[in-house]
C-alpha cells in the first residue's frame, strides 16, 4: 500500500484541512460558506474553467483562484478538493485530484456510471486518500432521529417502505435548456434526487436487492439560453418510478416504492413512510423552496393516530442558515476532515456512492428494457 500523501502526513491532527473548491454554483453558495464556518476546514483557493466567472467569485470571497486545474493540483498547500461541478466532468477531475494526492469531497452523483465510481474507489484505496460523498441527508437531525428509532427496533418487522420526492423545481416550461436536460451530461431526476433517495433507503433500511422502474420526460423541450427563441430537445427524465426489494437482514427483505419528480408544481415534497408490525413512522416536508428546512417526524404505535416525535436536542445543528443545505453540509465536512486527520475511511464515501449509482444505472436500464434488475 502506498504511504499517505505528504501533505496529510505533515499536518497536525488539529490543523484545519486546507481545501480548494472546484465549481462555483453549489460550491460557492453552500460548500464555501460551510467550509468557512467549519473549524476543521479552511478554504484556500477557488477553481473554475471560465476566468471571468472565477474572477468575480474570487473578489467576493477574497480568495485566490485557478482556472488551470493541473496548476491547482500542483500546489502543495492544498490538501483536499471539493468537486461541485456539473456531473459530466466530475470523474475526470476526481481521478486527476486523487493521482495528485488530494483528498476529496464529491457532490453526487460522484460520476456518471457505477464503474467510474468503482475506479475512483480503487484509486483512493491505493493512494490511502479519504473521499467523502455529499449524501447530506445523513447529517440532518430529524433523519438521524429516524435512523436511531429504526436501530432501536421500534418498527418491528418491516412490511413496506414508501419514498415520495415530488418537487416542482423544473415545472416551469420556460426554464432554459442546460446540462440538466441531457442524459449524457448526468442530467435528470435520477441523478439529482435518486442518488440521495437510494442512499437514504440503504442507510435507513438496507441495500437494494432488485428493482424495476419506469421513467418519463414530461417536458420534452426547453428554450435555449441564448434567447433566440429556439428550443432544444430534452432526453433526461423528469419523472422516475421504482419498485425495490431492500435487504433488512440476511434472508429478510422488505418491499419499497420510490416516486421521484421535478415537474410536480404543487407536489407533496419529500416523504418517507415506514410500516411495520409494531409501528408506523413518517418523516416529511412539503417545503418546495428548501430541501432541508421543514422536516418533521411522526410515529404511530399499535394503530393509534400518528403523533409528532419531539426533536432530539442532542442532534441539533450548532448553527443554521436561511439556506437549509449549509448546516448539514458543514456537519458532513467536519466528519470528512476528522476522517482525513485520523487516516480512516469516510462514511458516506465512495462505497456508499457505488451502491447508490448501481441503483441509478439499474433504474435507467430497467426503464428501457421493462425488466427487473438484480443488484444483490
Amino acid at each position: 500500500m502506498s504511504p499517505p500523501p505528504a501533505a496529510a502526513a505533515q499536518a497536525s491532527p488539529a490543523a484545519p484541512l486546507k481545501v480548494a473548491v472546484a465549481g462555483l454554483g453549489f460550491g460557492e453558495k453552500v460548500h464555501l460558506v460551510a467550509l468557512r464556518d467549519q473549524p476543521r476546514t479552511e478554504p484556500v483557493v477557488l477553481w473554475h474553467p471560465r476566468p471571468e466567472r472565477l474572477e468575480a467569485a474570487c473578489r467576493a470571497a477574497e480568495l485566490p483562484g485557478h482556472s488551470d486545474f493541473d496548476a491547482l493540483l500542483a500546489d502543495p498547500g492544498i490538501e483536499a478538493v471539493v468537486i461541485a461541478t456539473p456531473p459530466a466532468v466530475r470523474f475526470d477531475l476526481a481521478r486527476r485530484a486523487l493521482e495528485a494526492g488530494k483528498h476529496l469531497l464529491l457532490e453526487k452523483p460522484a460520476a456518471l456510471h457505477a464503474d467510474q465510481v468503482e475506479d475512483l474507489r480503487r484509486l483512493a484505496l491505493a493512494r490511502r486518500l479519504c473521499v467523502a460523498v455529499n449524501f447530506e441527508y445523513r447529517a440532518v437531525p430529524v433523519f438521524q432521529q429516524l435512523k436511531a428509532l429504526l436501530e432501536q427496533g421500534v418498527l418491528g418487522i418491516p412490511y413496506l417502505v414508501k419514498l415520495d420526492w415530488l418537487m416542482g423545481s423544473r415545472s416551469d416550461t420556460s426554464r432554459p435548456w442546460n446540462w440538466y436536460s441531457q442524459r449524457s451530461e448526468g442530467g435528470g431526476v435520477i441523478g439529482s434526487l435518486g442518488t440521495h433517495a437510494f442512499d437514504t433507503l440503504h442507510w435507513l433500511i438496507g441495500p437494494s436487492l432488485e428493482l424495476s422502474a419506469s421513467t418519463r420526460v414530461a417536458i420534452p423541450e426547453r428554450p435555449l439560453p441564448d434567447r433566440s427563441g429556439r428550443r432544444a430537445p430534452v432526453d433526461a427524465e423528469d419523472i422516475a418510478l421504482a419498485h425495490l426489494s431492500l435487504e433488512v437482514a440476511p434472508g429478510q427483505a422488505v418491499a419499497a416504492q420510490m416516486n421521484l419528480a421535478a415537474v410536480t408544481r404543487r407536489g407533496r415534497g419529500y416523504w418517507i413512510e415506514l410500516y411495520g408490525s409494531q409501528a408506523t413512522l413518517v418523516l416529511g416536508s412539503d417545503n418546495q423552496s428548501d430541501y432541508v428546512h421543514g422536516f418533521q417526524l411522526w410515529i404511530s404505535r399499535g394503530g393509534e393516530p400518528l403523533q409528532p416525535v419531539p426533536p432530539d436536542p442532542a442532534l441539533a445543528f450548532a448553527r443554521t442558515w436561511m439556506d437549509g443545505r449549509i448546516a448539514p453540509v458543514r456537519r458532513l465536512q467536519g466528519w470528512w476532515a476528522e476522517a482525513v486527520r485520523a487516516d480512516r475511511p469516510m462514511v458516506p464515501g465512495l462505497a456508499e456512492a457505488v451502491q447508490s449509482q448501481r441503483c441509478c444505472d439499474a433504474t435507467l436500464r430497467s426503464a428501457v428494457s421493462g425488466l427487473r434488475e438484480r443488484l444483490g
